[in-house]
């Protein structure tokens, strides 16, 4: 084969080839559905989004409660902030906590697990690369 069909060969692979993809992340940060009633914010998809974290519902209902200083009560697959809040407030402290307990710090994936140490001790378990990190 001659270096002049050589090169027409490799340019007509490289004119065939697809697209680049643009996002190869397979995790997406999850948002929280939550309207208000009254004195009160409901999140109607709490369930979804902690199923696809991967967490307890009381982790990340106590995690909310303390960050938004407000009661929670978790009713079947919804979590009922016991305040009023405006604007995207919720979600903010959703990424946040996805941030620190569930993205590994090392490969930044989300295949991790939180392992309980004992005397309140826990650490970020990372299932990809094998990264541990203590959590409070």
């Amino acid at each position: 084969m001659s270096p002049e069909n050589y090169d027409k060969l490799l340019d007509n692979i490289y004119a065939n080839l697809p697209e680049k993809v643009t996002k190869t992340e397979r995790f997406e940060m999850p948002r929280f559905e939550y309207f208000t009633e009254g004195n009160k914010t409901i999140v109607k998809n709490f369930k979804a989004v902690v199923d696809k974290i991967r967490r307890q519902p009381e982790f990340l209902s106590k995690h909310l409660s303390k960050e938004l200083a407000v009661p929670v009560e978790i009713q079947g697959d919804r979590l009922i902030l016991a305040r009023k809040l405006t604007g995207d407030i919720v979600n903010k402290k959703l990424e946040e906590f996805v941030l620190k307990y569930v993205i590994c710090k090392q490969c930044k994936r989300p295949d991790t697990h939180v392992q309980e140490m004992g005397h309140g001790l826990r650490q970020l378990v990372c299932e990809s690369c094998g990264a541990r990190m203590a959590i409070r």
